[in-house]
């Protein structure tokens, strides 16, 4: 179904690249895909169409069937490439450190680092799901100039509290907290309510 069918009002756009972790951003697409009020425009690098190969059953053609709209990764004249056009922001998952490198430097060639420029320099916000490990002095200064852009890094480290116990699981919950940033709730966060433990089985450690 079309997302005009489907009377979508907000724009998202979702770049995914050639990091480990293509799955988190197919993930995005097929959650997405099920709000009546979201419009996805994906821009899919040409490395991640190989990681999504290695790394998963989709084909690129299937990832790119889950979004609204697709844009070619070297299309700089697309509409996203504007601040005229209006979005939510952008989601990069994941993202490799080349395109940290791009949104630290405000390097724009081509259309994942252009559109992420774009939509910090009109204050929208921009999620960048790091998935580099370990880190070097190099990744972590371009992580704080990307931030000091107005950047949020959010490397997908799982979450155990809600017990996961499947990569379903793992990958919901990071998607679904990278999509809260958005204000786009998803339904399938495990939401922290409080600890297991009774008050008063707790030791108090100021006596």
């Amino acid at each position: 179904m079309s997302a005009g069918a489907r009377g979508a009002t907000r724009n998202l756009i979702i770049g995914i690249t050639g990091a480990s972790g293509a799955i988190y951003g197919i993930r995005a697409l097929e959650l997405l895909r099920e709000l009546p009020d979201v419009r996805t425009h994906l821009v899919l690098t040409a490395s991640a169409a190989r990681t999504i190969v290695e790394e998963t059953d989709y084909a690129a053609a299937d990832v790119r069937a889950l979004a609204d709209e697709v844009h070619h990764a070297k299309d700089i004249g697309a509409s996203i490439s504007s601040g005229s056009f209006r979005t939510e922001g952008m989601l990069v998952a994941p993202c490799s450190i080349k395109t940290l490198s791009a949104v630290a430097n405000c390097y724009g060639d081509e259309l994942v680092a252009r559109a992420a420029d774009v939509c910090l320099k009109e204050r929208r916000r921009v999620v960048l799901l790091l998935r580099e490990t370990p880190l070097h002095a190099g990744h972590i200064e371009l992580m704080a100039a990307a931030t000091r852009n107005g950047a949020i890094v959010m490397p997908p480290v799982p979450a155990f509290y809600h017990r996961p116990t499947t990569i379903d699981d793992i990958v919901n919950q990071t998607v679904g907290r990278a999509l809260d940033l958005f204000n786009i709730d998803v339904a399938l966060v495990k939401r922290w309510t409080g600890g297991r433990l009774r008050s008063d089985t707790c030791q108090d450690t100021t006596r």
